[in-house]
């Protein structure tokens, strides 16, 4: 009996001590999620889709008319945010691109525009127009750099974070597109170059000369054989019923032809429309942007190395399209239809060469468009049309009546208004002064809704409303001195086709789809501002995010 209770008494004290040991050796919560951290694997590529102006109801509108493989796929097997918006003005191709990768806005990094008065230089300027440099490819359109972007991009953070392994290449259509996705540090963007070139060009900023698999995609003919088919409609046009008839009183015309009806002879009009400029216009342009794209994956082989690669491409002929035809056409229609097959096909092409679980990919558009304007007056809708000439004379009429003077105002674009400073120093006038009356006496301005003065901007915070989306825009270095916003639904355009801009929905609704490795299936109606793609990217590669960014990320999308 006695032996029994030493035994018990050392088996007691035995358990004790593993007890004890456990405790102290367990892993803490918080040091497995270090643990967990640090052991994750990137994908090998991330892609990065932009839609030129693609509102985020032609998900729903032309759903039906989508196979299942391209939009379908990445709605049905990605995490869809349905309530993505820009959060600035104004809303154009190239603050769009900017915007969705350094996580900030123009307030930060510096790109106000497409091109914008330049208040130093004394003239307007290309937000990537640079003759530091030179094309390589063509004779022409390869003067660019993204010099003027001032914060860094989720594309320049991952190839800071890799000691600059990895490649990032950017592709797009439009030179702007390209360029200012890529970043400071891209090894390469590609652009395409229209006019009698009809081939996918770069700059000297990032090589001097072109590799060999793109001398060979430029050699293949591949331009000039989209360029000598018809255009038709991928389906037959009775069932388009989502958009107004064929021939209405809103599209615009190709040069060359009297009505703008299906079919379309490409080898014909060609011929008017600057030769292989044409390409950009029709869909085409994002198909050739796709096997481009292919080519690019092959030829630098992308998502094959040790670190984690990055391909921006950015899809610009749906632009050109609805600039043309508007959101309501025919063609912009039959311009999805076939992008979603265009989609269908790359993302095979993935899950064929890089590998279905080795890349995640985001899908969303630089801005969305507004209806064409005449058309919902049709509808008695309120919508209009900026008068940019009669508008100069009204501001000129009023620095004269107060200032007497016609020389005070330096410029006007943009929708805002630069002062001549030497000018009203000569005057002995006050430049805040000067600018609230004309910002107090523009506003008697018809389509005029909003007006406000830098100064304003400066020392005021605007928490709401089209008037934070416009400070949100604001860069005290480059912007006017007065800026003011039209009516909603009015534009400066012509009378057929559309355009955007402005910090009104039509314009700021984007879709926004994350799809691929370690992203969740689903969807949310939650309100998020473009500019948390680039954290959300940064959250997900557990790297730095952009410098000037002001985001946060989408938590919700990531498993």
């Amino acid at each position: 009996m006695k032996k029994i209770f030493i035994l018990l008494i050392i088996s007691l004290t035995l358990i004790r001590c593993i007890a004890i040991k456990s405790e102290t050796t367990a892993v803490s919560p918080v040091d497995i999620s270090i643990s967990a951290e640090t052991e994750q694997t990137n994908p090998k590529l991330i892609v990065g889709i932009v839609v030129d102006q693609m509102r985020y109801d032609y998900l729903v509108k032309f759903y039906n008319k989508y196979g299942d493989g391209g939009f379908k796929r990445l709605m049905r097997d990605g995490y869809n945010l349905k309530n993505v918006h820009y959060n600035y003005i104004p809303t154009y191709t190239a603050v769009g691109h900017t915007s969705i990768y350094t996580g900030t806005t123009p307030s930060n990094h510096g790109i106000i525009s497409n091109d914008w008065y330049d208040k130093y230089e004394k003239k307007s300027i290309y937000c990537v127009d640079d003759n530091n440099y030179k094309s390589v490819g063509a004779n022409s359109g390869g003067n660019k750099s993204p010099h003027r972007m001032l914060t860094t991009t989720i594309t320049d953070q991952l190839r800071l974070s890799q000691n600059m392994r990895g490649k990032t290449i950017s592709i797009a259509i439009k030179d702007r597109s390209a360029i200012l996705p890529g970043g400071h540090t891209a090894n390469a963007a590609y652009w395409f170059e229209g006019g009698n070139e009809g081939k996918f060009i770069t700059s000297t900023f990032y090589m001097n000369e072109l590799p060999d698999w793109v001398n060979e995609f430029n050699n293949s003919g591949k331009a000039d054989a989209y360029l000598n088919e018809t255009w038709n409609t991928y389906y037959d046009i009775s069932t388009y019923t989502e958009t107004l008839p064929d021939n209405n009183d809103y599209e615009g015309l190709f040069k060359g032809k009297t009505t703008s009806t299906f079919p379309y002879d490409l080898a014909e009009l060609r011929k008017t429309n600057s030769n292989f400029s044409l390409i950009k216009a029709i869909p085409a342009g994002n198909s050739i942007t796709k096997d481009f794209v292919e080519a690019a994956v092959k030829g630098e082989k992308l998502g094959k190395g040790e670190f984690t690669d990055f391909l921006a491409v950015s899809f610009s002929s749906t632009d050109y399209v609805g600039h043309q035809f508007g959101t309501d056409s025919k063609e912009l229609e039959d311009t999805y239809i076939r992008l979603d097959k265009d989609l269908e096909s790359l993302l095979n092409f993935l899950d064929k060469e890089v590998g279905e679980n080795n890349y995640t990919l985001f899908l969303t558009a630089d801005h969305a468009a507004v209806p064409v304007p005449a058309y919902l007056n049709s509808l008695k809708i309120p919508a209009g049309y900026f008068n940019p000439i009669a508008f100069k004379q009204f501001v000129n009429e009023i620095t004269l009546k107060y200032f007497n003077s016609n020389d005070i105002v330096e410029d006007i674009s943009n929708y805002q208004i630069f002062l001549n400073k030497e000018k009203i120093e000569v005057l002995k006038l006050n430049t805040i002064e000067v600018s609230q009356v004309i910002a107090d006496k523009i506003i008697n301005f018809e389509n005029v809704y909003k007006s406000v003065t830098a100064h304003t901007l400066q020392t005021t915070t605007f928490s709401s409303g089209l008037l934070q989306t416009l400070q949100n825009g604001y860069n005290q270095k480059f912007s006017g001195d007065v800026l003011f916003i039209p009516n909603p639904s009015t534009i400066t355009h012509s009378k057929t086709g559309t355009t955007h801009g402005s910090g009104h929905s039509y314009d700021t609704h984007v879709p926004l789809i994350f799809y691929g490795e370690r992203i969740k299936k689903g969807k949310s109606d939650i309100f998020y501002p473009i500019i948390d793609i680039a954290p959300t990217l940064a959250s997900f590669l557990n790297i730095t995010e952009p410098n000037g960014n002001t985001g946060n990320p989408i938590i919700e999308v990531l498993k």
